[in-house]
């Protein structure tokens, strides 16, 4: 009998995004003594390295079948680093040039690494239209992002603005892959959802579709707390990298993808805070991640210290990778 080959080499880096590892944090969890279960799901062993990727092919490729996005166009896209490195290497893979407007508080590995890939990054400073939207609305990214599409994107031919923030490509990989492959590789097994919010796609996606299969999941979502935001007064307070606040600002200022009826708690932390949960993680079980990911341990802490909450599993999304963030001040 002849026997069948299945050639398991991929020919895209599109087909190895997604189905990232889930973890129990078992040295964290019995060095803070909890008796929660925490279960973090590892985004960084995306091909990228972060969340992002998934939402850079979902976007990239619903623009593709709905024949938005043709050969020989520019892509553009607004980004705190993250999204920005996903399409800078997903687009790479398919042959589109790529140009992402950046924040200028974004680590400079995220700059490096989304040149290496070929594509051109603007920094906010760097166009005037942004830096006097920032100015008016202390610093308001929503509004931003709206003024480039508004006053630039919409004047320019032959580029495609993605906007992650509104396009519903971005929770709806989300309710595909991430909430299916927590529900799978748990067994069902799973009481509370926790992942910070900036876009919203992922808390949005992932929460709705473990809800559709257990109502009685736990949603939370995290966002900064009110000393972890920079102000015109003082830009220099170190932030959560892309993750913002939702619960307390104008509803125009949320992107439509913050899901806020799939949400049903919102925990508050600090930079200081996220920063010491990524650093006892490292050092506790060999997992380096950046300062969101920090943001979601801590929250998962917290939850996992509340009596009502003993027994049950805890699972965090971690969106990047450590080696962002060598640069600043996360390590040290």
């Amino acid at each position: 009998m002849s026997k069948v080959v299945v050639n398991k080499i991929k020919k895209s880096i599109t087909e190895l995004v997604g189905k990232t590892p889930l973890l129990e944090i078992v040295n964290y969890e019995k060095q803070n003594q909890l008796n929660a279960e925490i279960v973090v799901k590892l985004e960084y062993l995306n091909p990228a390295n972060s969340v992002k990727d998934r939402i850079a092919k979902s976007l990239i490729e619903d623009a593709e079948e709905r024949g938005i996005l043709k050969e020989g166009q520019t892509i553009v896209e607004t980004t705190s680093g993250n999204t920005g490195i996903g399409l800078a290497a997903i687009a790479a893979s398919k042959g589109y040039q790529f140009r992402v407007y950046i924040q200028d508080n974004v680590s400079v590995e995220r700059t490096k690494v989304i040149r290496a890939y070929g594509s051109e990054v603007i920094p906010f400073s760097e166009v005037p239209e942004i830096v006097k939207t920032l100015e008016e609305t202390d610093g308001d990214f929503v509004e931003a992002v709206n003024v480039l599409k508004d006053e630039i994107f919409a004047k320019e031919e032959n580029v495609v603005f993605l906007n992650q923030l509104d396009n519903e490509a971005n929770p709806r990989i989300h309710k595909e892959t991430t909430g299916p492959e927590i529900w799978e590789d748990t067994d069902g097994q799973v009481d509370i959802l926790v992942a910070t919010v900036g876009t919203g796609g992922t808390i949005s996606g992932a929460g709705e579709y473990l809800k559709s299969k257990n109502p009685n999941i736990l949603v939370v979502g995290v966002e900064p707390g009110l000393a972890s935001i920079a102000t015109a007064e003082d830009p220099e307070i170190p932030e959560i990298t892309g993750v913002h606040r939702f619960s307390d600002v104008e509803e125009k200022r949320i992107p439509d993808n913050v899901h806020k009826d799939v949400i049903d708690e919102i925990i508050e932390v600090e930079t200081s805070q996220a920063n010491e949960a990524a650093r006892a993680v490292a050092k506790s079980d060999g997992i380096l991640v950046g300062t969101s990911s920090g943001a979601a341990i801590w929250a998962a802490t917290e939850l996992a210290r509340r009596p009502e909450h003993k027994g049950k599993r805890i699972v965090a999304i971690l969106p990047d990778t450590g080696l962002r963030y060598l640069s600043t001040d996360l390590f040290e």
